[in-house]
């Protein structure tokens, strides 16, 4: 999904407390004069918000490093980004899996690409400080790791379907997984057909673990979508009688007009279905949508939200040979307990987390860190 950039406000300093009245608008790409964010499409909306500026909680906010931009870079657009001045230009991240690479790659010196991009493979030694992440770690989780995951917000994975019949609405995690087995094709007597987002989504990889699929880059047998190219949390992708996953969050923040596009609005043909017995995944009607915290709790198809970073970065306590300096700015950014960091979930309306809500997102379980592994 191509979300338009919401257009920075003037000079200011940390985050902004002033009045209200700033509406969304396109932007070119943007330049970072600090750090560079790539990765999830499922964050990255939230993200713009938050580095160019917003009034959406009522009250002026944006985040910024030192006095410094922030380049927050999209999950889609054009081929290639140079994320700062003067650097390499190199395909651009196009999901959680792919913005976590491209931070190990920029940890590590190894050359970068991405699958299905023709920007040739390029080193991108320190072109990448921060990577969204609709996912954890999974495996990788490590005590001695090299990364950290920082909690960002809670979000939860339901599925989007246009056509079918009333039955179609509480698909149950057993008749998704048969589906995209293909051991189910039609429900009520009206055929089916899955689709899964690209494959360096992490909301692809979060949903198809739900339903029992294994490893960390999980298959479905009956899915076999375009190249595994097509944009998540993209409402108008779908076909008659089709399914995709797709994060709640995103769904209410596009019905609720606080994003960039809204697919949802364009595309009313498709309803956001729920796995779970007895929860919907919002409640209330656009632009007012709510997301529900019985669904977002439920522990197979709710989930936290991360930052990634490099650990000694962010952590003093943490060296090893070879490590980076300490960098407060960069840690400021990723500290919960600071109303200037993009991890703060405060309520109050001056505060990221008040904004993050207005974009779909709830408060994560955890606030605690978890450390991973730099490489595998």
């Amino acid at each position: 999904m191509k979300i338009k950039k919401i257009a920075a406000l003037g000079a200011v300093v940390g985050v902004v407390l002033a009045g209200a009245g700033l509406a969304s608008s396109a932007s070119a790409e943007p330049v970072s004069n600090s750090y560079a964010i790539v990765g999830s499409d499922t964050l990255q909306d939230s993200m713009n918000a938050l580095s160019n500026g917003t009034t959406v909680s009522g009250a002026s906010v944006r985040i910024l490093a030192a006095g410094q931009t922030v380049g927050n870079f999209d999950a889609f657009g054009s081929a290639a980004i140079q994320t700062k001045p003067g650097g390499v230009y190199f395909a651009r991240p196009n999901g959680s899996g792919s913005g976590r690479d491209a931070l190990r790659a920029s940890v590590s010196g190894a050359n970068w690409s991405v699958a299905n991009n023709a920007t040739p493979a390029r080193v991108i030694t320190n072109q990448v400080d921060v990577a969204r992440s609709s996912s954890g770690p999974g495996t990788n989780a490590n005590a001695d790791g090299r990364l950290l995951y920082v909690p960002y917000a809670r979000d939860a994975v339901a599925y989007a379907y246009k056509g079918g019949t009333a039955a179609w609405a509480n698909l149950t995690q057993a008749q998704l997984k048969q589906i995209y087995d293909g051991t189910i094709t039609s429900i009520d007597g009206v055929p089916v057909t899955p689709r899964l987002p690209q494959a360096g989504s992490g909301t692809r990889t979060f949903f198809l673990n739900a339903l029992g699929y294994s490893g960390s880059a999980p298959t479905a047998p009956a899915v076999n979508d375009t190249g595994n190219t097509t944009p998540e949390n993209d409402a108008t992708v779908l076909g008659d009688n089709q399914i995709i996953p797709f994060s709640v969050a995103n769904w209410v923040a596009q019905a609720n007009n606080v994003s960039g596009v809204n697919t949802v609005a364009a595309a009313p043909a498709v309803q956001l279905g729920s796995p779970v017995a007895g929860q919907v995944p919002f409640t209330g009607t656009a632009p007012n949508l709510v997301p529900s915290s019985g669904f977002y709790s439920n522990t197979t198809f709710g989930r936290d939200t991360y930052l990634i970073v490099e650990r000694a970065k962010v952590q003093s306590s943490f060296t090893y040979t070879g490590a980076p300096a300490f960098d407060p700015v960069l840690a400021g950014l990723v500290d919960s307990s600071k109303t200037t960091s993009f991890t703060n979930f405060s309520t109050a309306p001056f505060a990221p987390g008040a904004v993050k809500r207005k974009f779909g997102f709830l408060a994560p379980l955890s606030t605690a860190p978890i450390s991973a592994y730099a490489a595998g």
